[in-house]
């Protein structure tokens, strides 16, 4: 994991996915190039298994979490949900293995009045989750927006140290 996360961090960027399933490895990339640009940022890689999502975003303000989807999109489709209003498609992450995915890991938190105050969720659209495949162009094309974007949210929405 790059720069682990602190107990009481006010903003923290989650990678999720899988390093070895093709475009899965999206989220967890991204993760670790803000890690290199912003040394300072709270990130963290996960696998996205939902109850230790709920965990982990624990103490936060602002959560930004970067997976890959599988929506039926064109591979490379940036999505941007402001999950503190409103729900996340579930067909957008169907294919974990886990007993919940982020979308169910959200609504829970959000029953349970424990989602950061800011949640935002990027889903950049996968086309090849096969274990050993190389990230496809598309999606790796899509990696600087994606990048900008966080950036420019942490820019509004971090509160102030």
């Amino acid at each position: 994991m790059a720069n682990e996360p602190q107990t009481g961090k006010r903003a923290l960027v989650i990678g999720v996915g899988n390093e070895y399933r093709g475009d899965d490895a999206v989220g967890i990339l991204l993760c670790r190039r803000l890690a290199e640009q912003a040394p300072q940022l709270a990130v963290a890689e996960h696998n996205g298994e939902g109850a230790a999502l709920l965990e982990a975003w624990q103490g936060a303000e602002l959560v930004i979490v970067i997976d890959a989807v599988q929506s039926g999109a064109h591979a490379g489709k940036i999505f941007r949900f402001d999950a503190a209003v409103q729900a996340i498609p579930t067909q957008f992450f169907h294919y974990s293995t886990h007993a919940f995915s982020l979308a169910e890991a959200i609504e829970l938190g959000r029953a349970l009045n424990r989602l950061p105050r800011h949640l935002i969720v990027y889903g950049i659209e996968g086309k090849n989750f096969t274990a050993g495949a190389p990230l496809t162009a598309a999606v790796a094309q899509a990696m600087p927006e994606v990048l900008a974007q966080v950036m420019r949210d942490l820019r509004m929405f971090a509160p102030a140290d």
